[in-house]
């Protein structure tokens, strides 16, 4: 993060709410581009804030591809580098977190058939951490609104050779992070019930826009999603990955401010979209995320955690620790005992 975006965050600070809850984050990236840089080394810094976050999982971001060879099999260089920085992070000389505990990368699932061998080079790449793919479906007609780094089609998820390379997912026991906005949620919901076997980790709350088109309709946008989210939870093979909604698409507006909100103005804004989820889904099939560096736009690691915490204040302890800990843990297949 540049240095004065840094000394914005910083205006406001937090000490971490229940400091001992264990937290698996399930959602975070790693970069290292001329503009910024989001290794090892940042990311703990944001986690030395006082939260007990015990392991972590990694989801693409076109870092790291192989410079040549196949395009298709290019992307096994971003599995290659974050299983170093994860044997790093295991060597135990950096802390007790086990950063990127899970690998989520990206294959091709245009590919259809063809995609097998990429996953299978995944796999190869990480025989430990490797649990599935993320291909971004995000598409929009608006050009105010940035269509994901796949360059994807229109209905993407409803296109063929997308389902036939699906398909290899579940026989591979590999699961699916689905990226779009919320007015795709139902065609999430047609693919979900298409592939009933396959484990489906819909990323940040299903998108929920407040740009573009969407300026100034935030009731308009909050119902249709609702409804969206209502027929994906349907689906009892689709978790869902609470955060996200400090990214500035969503159109809170939180990075303009004088100073970044505090954990209780966060909860009071962010929390109806997660209670809702939570409402649906169950804790069972909810867990809370970070993105960051993502959402680092607008506020502190810290405080997003106690914004989280605080929202969930009046839980039972097995509803908490479903919610930090348990499910992201099911789904990534990772330890699910933080204590041992």
């Amino acid at each position: 993060m540049a240095t004065d975006r840094t000394a914005w965050i910083n205006l406001t600070v937090e000490k971490a709410l229940d400091p001992q809850l264990p937290i698996c984050d399930p959602h975070h990236h790693l970069w290292d581009l001329p503009q910024s840089r989001y290794l090892l080394d940042e990311l703990l810094q944001d986690l030395s804030g006082g939260h007990n976050v015990v392991s972590t999982v990694f989801v693409e971001c076109v870092s790291m591809y192989r410079k040549s060879g196949p395009p298709e099999l290019r992307p096994i260089g971003e599995t290659e580098f974050v299983q170093g920085i994860a044997a790093q992070s295991a060597s135990g000389q950096y802390g007790s977190t086990a950063a990127a505990e899970g690998i989520v990368s990206f294959a091709d699932l245009t590919l259809g058939s063809g995609v097998k061998p990429v996953l299978e080079a995944h796999m190869a790449a990480s025989q430990n951490r490797f649990r599935g793919i993320r291909h971004a479906t995000s598409w929009h007609a608006s050009p105010d609104i940035r269509n994901a780094h796949t360059k994807p089609i229109e209905k993407l998820m409803f296109d063929a050779k997308f389902r036939e390379g699906f398909a290899c997912l579940g026989k591979l026991g590999l699961s699916f992070d689905a990226w779009m906005y919320h007015c795709q949620l139902m065609d999430l919901a047609d693919l979900a019930r298409a592939f009933p076997d396959t484990t489906i980790i819909l990323d940040h709350v299903g998108g929920p826009l407040g740009v573009g088109p969407y300026t100034g309709k935030r009731q308009e946008v909050f119902e249709e999603w609702k409804r969206g989210i209502a027929a994906v939870a349907a689906c009892p093979n689709v978790v869902v990955k609470l955060g996200g909604l400090t990214m500035t698409m969503c159109g809170f507006d939180w990075h303009r401010q004088e100073k970044p909100p505090t954990s209780a103005e966060l909860a009071a804004v962010n929390g109806p979209y997660y209670l809702y989820c939570i409402e649906k889904f169950g804790v069972n099939r909810c867990m809370f995320e970070s993105n960051f560096p993502v959402d680092k736009a607008s506020c502190s690691y810290t405080v997003l955690w106690n914004s989280f915490k605080r929202m969930t204040q009046d839980f039972s302890a097995s509803e908490r620790a479903a919610l930090f800990y348990g499910t992201a843990a099911r789904a990534y297949r990772l330890q699910e005992n933080p204590l041992g």
